[in-house]
C-alpha cells in the first residue's frame, strides 16, 4: 500500500525557513513524479512544486525563487525546502505521487496526483 508521512512542519516568524519531509513507501519511489501542495482554510488545494524521475523541478510563480524541492531516492524521501516564508504561506502540505510511473510531464496540478500524503502544517506568523 502506498503511504507518504509528511513532517517538519511548524510556526515560525515570516523571513524564516523551514524543511518539510515526505517518507514514502509501498512503491517504486525512485520512478514517480512527486510534488508538494498547499490548503489553507476556506481554500482549495493547490500545487506548490513538483519534482520528476530525473530530478528536474518544477514551480509555481508564487514559490519560485524562496522553496526547493528535492528528492532522495536512495532514502525514499522528498523534500521541500522553504525560505523567506510569508504569511501567505501559512497552509497544511501535502505530499503526493502523480498517477503513473515515467509520466511524461511532472507539473503542480491536483489532478496528476493520486496519492496523497495527511499533510504537515505550516504556519508563518508576522
Amino acid at each position: 500500500q502506498v503511504q507518504l508521512v509528511e513532517s517538519g512542519g511548524g510556526s515560525v516568524q515570516a523571513g524564516g525557513s523551514l524543511r518539510l519531509s515526505c517518507a514514502a513507501s509501498g512503491y517504486t519511489y525512485s520512478s514517480y513524479c512527486m510534488g508538494w501542495f498547499r490548503q489553507a482554510p476556506g481554500k482549495e488545494r493547490e500545487g506548490v512544486a513538483t519534482i520528476d524521475s530525473d530530478g528536474s523541478a518544477t514551480y509555481v510563480d508564487s514559490v519560485k525563487g524562496r522553496f526547493t524541492i528535492s528528492r532522495d531516492n536512495d532514502k525514499n524521501t522528498l523534500y521541500l525546502q522553504m525560505n523567506s516564508l510569508k504569511s501567505e504561506d501559512t497552509a497544511m502540505y501535502h505530499c503526493a505521487r502523480g498517477w503513473t510511473s515515467w509520466q511524461r510531464l511532472c507539473s503542480p496540478r491536483v489532478v496528476d496526483f493520486g496519492y496523497w500524503g495527511q499533510g504537515t502544517q505550516v504556519t508563518v506568523s508576522s
